[in-house]
């Protein structure tokens, strides 16, 4: 009896691993089908066609006297924000950034040790994405700024330019 038993399970057991096995014509036809669905859906995707004319804002123009001009004929990147002085005796149109700090105690400690070297460091806050900027120098020509920028590079590698927007 034992042995009808255990002849049995053995028996179940090789019936259970065999009936679960797929078949290469089962994923055959599924490919098949998945191609036949692609192949409607590229046919149904007709490319549509644009009735409506689009909107354009109309040009708002300014007079000379309010528009200011920012040559970029050096290739020279300049970042422009809107900036408002938290210490600092004011910007002028060019200014050389050489820390950017989310916490304004970060921003005093540069701010010090630029001091401490001869420089007239500011800090300035950008609200919009709520930093403090510290400046080591501001110019009101750019090339005057590029030449600060430059030499600073080499204590401060990641020194740019920043564009005050009043």
């Amino acid at each position: 009896m034992k042995k009808y038993i255990v002849l049995c399970a053995g028996l179940c057991l090789a019936m259970s691993f065999t009936g679960c096995k797929s078949s290469e014509s089962a994923y055959k036809k599924a490919y098949e089908k998945a191609q036949a669905q692609a192949q409607t859906t590229q046919q149904e995707a007709a490319p549509v066609v644009q009735t409506e004319t689009p909107v354009v804002t109309p040009v708002v123009t300014k007079p000379a006297t309010q528009t200011k001009v920012v040559d970029n004929l050096d290739n020279v990147t300049v970042r422009q924000e809107k900036v408002s002085v938290v210490n600092g005796a004011g910007l002028k149109d060019f200014s050389v950034v050489v820390g950017s700090f989310s916490v304004i105690a970060n921003a005093e400690g540069l701010q010090q040790r630029l001091k401490n070297a001869g420089y007239a460091a500011q800090i300035v806050k950008n609200d919009e994405r709520n930093m403090y900027r510290v400046i080591a120098s501001t110019f009101d020509s750019k090339a005057d700024a590029v030449q600060s920028r430059d030499q600073l590079r080499s204590t401060y590698p990641d020194a740019w330019l920043l564009y005050y927007t009043r």
